[in-house]
């Protein structure tokens, strides 16, 4: 079923565990990321960042499908705007029927951050959608500035920052960067002070960069307090190694059947994801109705 994220993630946070948000270009990667949720009775965030849907997933035609199959779902689905930042994209997103609006002026300096928080906190009030704000500053893993220390979230600077934005969530900076990080690397994430930010905040959490920053990670990262974690970069690579590898067992082989190994690839990542972050088994449906599990 279509939800709001701030439900979803309450709940995430009020039983130590994490959901994940995933990007979404096409109809393989939808089926995959809601088939797989429904297998493990675990709710789901699908998102889209404004780079996809002016490069390739267009809003009026991946959203009515995303939106179809999402209300036919036995568990909870949300759709986030990823990484939102002009004004235009954002109301775009909300006029879609997007549930959720993740606004990212991580860029800009600290009170031009709380101003625009404040402006676009106002704005999904009246579409009723959840917000999802950024302080600190996830950055590239190719560049390593992951681990600058300037980067990292101040935990003392967030609580105004929460305080005068009203933001649901927070995403945080501790050590994780977007993209594919060089080969060999694992990040050093920050838990002390992912700890602090828990215990002075009492919010749902997000990690940025959820890609290659390796199992342990994540699963620390979550019993310290995160509850969205955000996949893209290693999901669209396995969807790319699938297909490379079926051409090279059978290069005449025909695109459906290419897709669907695809999809199923795809799905199969995400529950393993899933299970990793502890979201399997929390929504049961029968029949009669769907049941939280605490």
């Amino acid at each position: 079923m279509l939800t709001s994220m701030k439900e979803m993630l309450e709940h995430a946070n009020e039983n130590n565990y994490a959901v994940m948000a995933i990007n979404c270009i096409n109809l393989e990667i939808a089926k995959a990321i809601i088939h797989a949720a429904e297998d493990c009775h675990s709710p789901v965030i699908i998102n889209i960042s404004p780079r996809q849907f002016k490069a390739h997933a267009t809003l009026e035609m991946i959203i009515p499908m995303i939106k179809k199959r999402s209300e036919q779902a036995h568990v909870p689905i949300a759709i986030n705007l990823d990484h939102g930042q002009e004004f235009e994209d954002i109301v775009y997103a909300m006029q879609s029927g997007f549930t959720s609006i993740m606004f990212d002026g991580s860029s800009l300096p600290y009170e031009e951050n709380i101003k625009r928080s404040q402006l676009i906190r106002a704005l999904t009030r009246e579409y009723g959608c959840s917000l999802e704000t950024e302080l600190g500053h996830v950055g590239q893993a190719q560049s390593g500035d992951n681990s600058r220390e300037d980067y990292l979230t101040d935990p003392d600077q967030a609580i105004d920052f929460v305080r005068r934005t009203k933001t649901d969530f927070l995403a945080v900076a501790v050590g994780t960067a977007h993209g594919e990080y060089p080969k060999g690397m694992t990040p050093k994430i920050d838990f002390q002070r992912l700890k602090e930010l828990k215990e002075k905040l009492r919010i749902p959490l997000v990690l940025h960069g959820g890609s290659g920053a390796g199992e342990e990670n994540i699963k620390t990262a979550v019993k310290c307090g995160i509850n969205k974690i955000n996949v893209c970069t290693d999901l669209f690579n396995v969807g790319r190694d699938t297909m490379k590898s079926e051409i090279e067992k059978n290069p005449n082989i025909e695109l459906l059947l290419l897709e669907m190994a695809v999809e199923a690839a795809m799905k199969n990542y995400i529950m393993a994801y899933m299970k990793m972050i502890g979201s399997t088994n929390r929504y049961m449906y029968t029949s009669q109705n769907m049941t939280i599990v605490e």
